[in-house]
């Protein structure tokens, strides 16, 4: 395979992207493995994907899990009440309290969901819709906004209106910081917090008792 043929948008290329947006219909992270390999392939430099060395592994990885337990009691105790979400997750309600349910959901978010969705949403959709719209401050807007919107309806089928409007938040947030920052492993961190936070809420039975707006 020709390395330019993977990383333009003739057949090949579209096909790539075709192969890679339907992995996770079969199991996730393979998307996000999926353009790892399209990256070996293309021999498409990493930080174009965003896997930047931290200047600090530490630094990133406090401030991401500082980030992402904070963002997710932001969201679950004042914006999600806002919007007239339920202060219950009726999809996810069966893990409260299920703890042999716990390693397939903590590899869900840890894996599917803080390596597979930010690999897949933020570095490889940003490097591929910045091949086609720029790089300036106006393309980048249209980026984040384009990624948050495919980011928001992959949440419909499972988690509803209420993940929809979430993920509105979530990737908007995390999108807006991968365009200034261009760095995955911070947000992966994040993401991956945010989303542990919210399997403890349920799991502890909590969610109600950390809303603060009636």
């Amino acid at each position: 395979m020709s390395p330019p043929a993977l990383r333009g948008f003739g057949p090949l290329g579209l096909a790539a992207i075709a192969l890679i947006l339907a992995g996770n219909f079969l199991f996730a992270p393979l998307s996000a493995l999926l353009v790892l390999a399209w990256a070996y392939g293309s021999e498409t430099p990493w930080h174009e994907l965003g896997f930047v060395r931290p200047r600090s592994w530490t630094k990133s990885l406090v401030i991401g899990i500082a980030f992402g337990a904070l963002f997710k009691l932001a969201m679950k105790a004042i914006v999600m009440p806002l919007l007239g979400a339920p202060p219950l997750n009726t999809h996810y309600h069966f893990l409260a309290g299920n703890t042999a349910a716990l390693p397939g959901m903590l590899y869900a978010v840890i894996i599917g969901a803080g390596f597979g969705e930010e690999t897949l949403y933020r570095g490889y959709m940003f490097e591929r819709l910045g091949k086609l719209l720029g790089r300036s401050r106006a393309a980048k807007i249209g980026i984040v906004l384009i990624t948050t919107t495919l980011f928001a309806a992959a949440h419909y089928p499972d988690q509803g209106i209420p993940g929809v409007e979430q993920a509105v938040f979530t990737g908007l947030v995390f999108g807006g910081i991968f365009a200034v920052t261009g760095e995955l492993f911070m947000l992966m961190v994040a993401h991956a917090t945010f989303d542990v936070v919210a399997l403890a809420l349920i799991y502890w039975n909590l969610e109600a008792k950390v809303i603060l707006w009636p």
